[in-house]
């Protein structure tokens, strides 16, 4: 499946100089289309089943999944969904205003490990940032090989800061990461991202915009969807929260959340957050027991984000804020994804109640609700559309839903039985592996 990358305007009035303008516009009112390509670094799009962000002046606003027949012009077929999709909303879309302000100066932390190939590829699309006054810190966490730090002295000396941290664990490499920080706000990503150049812009200007926020985050896409494993973790919901900002305030929690703010999930992922440093500072940081690369799989960005709001701060999420993710690739990278996830899910409710107990109250009050809402994200779905295919895992027990990306959060498209079972059996894993990352290495 191709994944591209397109931007109309919407405004068939719009007087375009030709070298600014991809087509024309249509006498029927078409958008114009400003641009198409593929996803960063993607190959050239083709005829087959092409997944699309579609931007309206420059700004995320939908994405659409289609087919583009042989012999097709992909701008025309990609335009004709969008329209056909959203309709009259497209119109609403391109007039939402954005949260703006001056961007502040920020840290910008990649944390990593024995991947310096992807690396290079995500430190490149940082330092094209548009963000007038930012520097980027890479975190060597735990590292095997010195191939990281050639990397960096190689190729990025004087542009790019070395840190090395020897404990293992993501939430323990971010927690370095902010002690190096010497900025008011401090940005988070990946080293398998590949960043928009005006995200870290989007990501840190609301904060000069309100000062009660206290985080940021922002849109995550596929950059590939290349095999099975990809585009089922896509039509799972992927990482993207959709193209709608959300403010969270816990002085005015959302009547539709019974949960709230242990629905922590549902406010945006570790792969593209902002925080005003003092205010995470002031919370202790991420728990050092949470986090990839320790025995609770994951969890520590949740933890971060519910931490800011009971402390009273606002959290914001901004689709203008975009990375394209690689997602893992292989069906067994899936499974200990889904693993992790449950996991990570009730090892960061763990680590929440062991560091501010004055929260279990609320949390019990809303465990039946929070228990039906876990099962629900995590249950089998069968493939029921003609674009699913299904087949056996490994051990012939199970269906592989291919599904169909695009519709964020919504949980209607094919999960696998196999895959459900493993993100059930992390949730029941998780306090234990909280436990063994916190008092077992004592």
């Amino acid at each position: 499946m191709g994944v591209a990358d397109l931007d109309l305007d919407l405004d068939p009035d719009l007087d375009l100089p030709a070298p600014d303008r991809a087509s024309g516009p249509d006498p029927g009112g078409r958008p114009h289309v400003l641009s198409l390509t593929p996803a960063p670094g993607g190959p050239p799009l083709r005829a087959g089943a092409v997944f699309a962000l579609v931007r309206l002046r420059g700004r995320p606003a939908a994405t659409v999944l289609t087919t583009v027949p042989e012999g097709a012009d992909p701008a025309g077929v990609l335009v004709t969904a969008f329209l056909a999709q959203y309709g009259t909303r497209a119109q609403r879309a391109s007039r939402t205003d954005a949260l703006t302000g001056t961007p502040p100066r920020t840290t910008v932390v990649v944390a990593t490990r024995e991947r310096a190939d992807r690396l290079g590829r995500a430190l490149d699309s940082l330092l094209a940032q548009d963000h007038p006054d930012f520097r980027v810190v890479v975190v060597d966490n735990a590292p095997v090989t010195t191939a990281t730090r050639e990397l960096v002295d190689d190729c990025y000396a004087g542009r790019v800061t070395y840190v090395h941290e020897p404990v293992p664990g993501l939430a323990v490499a971010h927690n370095r990461g902010v002690a190096a920080t010497d900025s008011p706000f401090v940005a988070f990503t990946d080293d398998d991202v590949v960043a928009d150049p005006r995200w870290l812009s989007a990501l840190t200007a609301p904060f000069a915009a309100d000062p009660r926020t206290g985080c940021v985050t922002g849109l995550i896409l596929p950059a590939r969807l290349t095999t099975p494993a990809q585009v089922l973790l896509e039509s799972h919901g992927g990482f993207a929260k959709g193209f709608a900002p959300r403010l969270h305030d816990p002085a005015a929690p959302p009547a539709d959340d019974p949960l709230f703010p242990f629905t922590a999930g549902s406010f945006g992922s570790g792969a593209n957050m902002a925080f005003r440093t003092a205010a995470l500072r002031a919370v202790g940081g991420f728990d050092p027991a949470t986090g990839t690369g320790t025995p609770a799989r994951g969890g520590d960005d949740l933890y971060a984000f519910v931490r800011i709001l009971t402390a009273g701060h606002r959290l914001r999420y901004t689709p203008d804020a975009l990375v394209w993710h690689h997602h893992r690739e292989t069906w067994q990278d899936l499974r200990d994804q889904a693993y992790g996830y449950g996991a990570g899910l009730t090892a960061y409710l763990t680590a929440l109640l062991c560091r501010d107990p004055s929260l279990l109250p609320s949390l019990l009050a809303k465990l039946p609700r929070g228990l039906a809402h876990a099962c629900a994200i995590t249950a089998h779905r069968p493939g029921d559309t003609g674009t699913d295919k299904t087949g056996t895992d490994e051990k012939g027990t199970d269906e592989r839903g291919t599904g169909a990306p695009g519709t964020h959060g919504a949980h209607g498209h094919p999960w696998p039985r196999s895959l459900s079972r493993l993100e059930r059996r992390g949730m029941l894993y998780g306090p234990l592996g909280y436990a063994r990352a916190r008092w077992g290495r004592r």
